[in-house]
């Protein structure tokens, strides 16, 4: 996989799915804009990372959940670089309550970030894009909430079904600007996001009850990533890959129950 001369921006690149896909992708040879809200350590700390492996990288903060910020970023962006070739929308935000309970401000704090987010990105990098007139890639980081019910995680599951929609009508509209836009459902992912909601102890036995028995790496997603977004993948859109270690398998979830 070779992108290099490439410039790609992704979102929520501070820690996590964002950070190992922000790694490998410049492990290919891109030079890699990182997005984060508050995370600036971090983020600087992975700038640092990328640069030893001899890539540029911008540090961009910004909320994503505000229209004009995520276009400020991609503005950046083309007036460091003077394009953007690759967009990669991975910012998230969740809570975990019944939807009977829950805080509204949270709630539509994770339609805000994590469908809203998503969308104003994938317009604005797309805008750029048919600008430029050079074609270029667009990765969207769903999750396997958009297809499975998973109790408790009402708004992100809506969010997260939304963006699958969005990325398969994106593709369809941007195919005649030469514009690829790809899913990646990234299953229970080793992530200090996970640490919100499960102690180690729950993570460590969760795994067990995964078909490939472990939590998925970042930086496996991120390889996973860096593929979708070169030219190997060339005749890939509209499409979505499931990287999940089988969690999302029926056969297995039924037997996870007892029901087989």
């Amino acid at each position: 996989m070779d992108l290099s001369q490439q410039k790609i921006l992704v979102t929520g690149a501070s820690q996590g799915i964002g950070r190992g896909c922000a790694l490998e992708l410049a492990r290919a040879g891109a030079d890699v804009a990182i997005n984060y809200r508050s995370s600036s350590d971090a983020a600087e700390s992975l700038a640092e990372e990328i640069r030893g492996l001899g890539r540029e990288c911008l540090v961009l903060q910004g909320d994503v959940a505000e229209q004009s910020a995520i276009e400020n970023l991609i503005e950046e962006v083309v007036n460091q670089w003077g394009e953007l070739n690759g967009f990669v929308s991975n910012a998230a935000y969740s809570d975990r309550e019944l939807m009977v309970d829950a805080d509204m401000e949270g709630f539509r704090r994770t339609i805000d970030v994590s469908m809203w987010g998503a969308f104003y990105g994938v317009r604005a990098s797309a805008l750029q894009m048919i600008r430029q007139g050079k074609g270029g890639a667009i990765l969207v980081i769903s999750s396997p909430h958009a297809t499975i019910p998973i109790p408790t995680a009402m708004a992100y599951n809506m969010a997260k079904a939304a963006i699958d929609q969005m990325g398969r009508t994106a593709a369809i509209e941007l195919a005649q600007h030469r514009i690829r836009v790809n899913i990646v459902h990234p299953g229970w992912i080793d992530t200090p996001g996970e640490r919100k909601f499960f102690s180690e102890e729950q993570l460590e036995s969760g795994a067990k009850n995964i078909p490939w028995g472990r939590l998925g790496q970042p930086e496996e997603v991120g390889k996973l990533a860096a593929f979708m977004m070169s030219s190997e993948s060339d005749y890939m859109t509209g499409s979505t890959v499931v990287m999940d270690g089988g969690i999302s398998l029926p056969w297995w979830s039924n037997r996870a129950e007892g029901k087989q």
